[in-house]
């Protein structure tokens, strides 16, 4: 039997895909269980960003053991920010890291993310999507900034789901 190097690879590419879709999909699932357990009465917004923040926090902590202070303050944050943009790769964005205009600022930059196509598929409203987003990105830093002693921040300044065409967040110190 001979193998096809190019016909196995479009087909771990297209299981890739579809796993990354189901993921998107499985939060959204869930929101909407967690939605309907919680009662007429519940904020969709509110059960959501306690959801991102507990995924941010995981997140976060997860960081810890890669981050290596070591080699300085500038190649740390691009580490950070590699990793933050990372976590989205894997669902199937195509996110980049630019340079800011000093060391104490980096920007991750989404091109491509395919989180509000799940959003609107389950009727989210797209700002709950970049507020979710937010709140995720919010929640990693905490633990981070503790325990290496720093204090930094992320905020956007565009959103794909705001028909900005990217979705680009700043990473600096405050």
């Amino acid at each position: 039997m001979s193998f096809d190097a190019e016909k196995e690879i479009s087909k771990l590419l297209g299981d890739l895909h579809m796993a990354q879709s189901e993921i998107g999909r499985t939060y959204f699932r869930w929101r909407k269980t967690a939605l309907e357990l919680a009662g007429p009465k519940a904020n969709p917004l509110d059960v959501s960003l306690k959801a991102a923040e507990i995924i941010g926090a995981e997140l976060g902590k997860a960081a810890l053991p890669r981050l290596n202070w070591l080699k300085g303050e500038e190649v740390w944050m691009r580490s950070l920010a590699g990793g933050i943009a990372m976590q989205w790769i894997m669902g199937g964005a195509i996110v980049r890291i630019d340079k800011g205009q000093s060391p104490n600022e980096i920007f991750i930059k989404w091109e491509r993310c395919p989180w509000p196509t799940y959003a609107k598929e389950y009727g989210v409203k797209m700002e709950e999507d970049v507020l979710v987003c937010d709140r995720i990105l919010q929640s990693i830093l905490p633990d981070v900034n503790a325990f290496f002693n720093v204090n930094y921040k992320i905020e956007t300044q565009k959103a794909i789901p705001r028909g900005q065409g990217v979705c680009l967040r700043r990473l600096y110190k405050a």
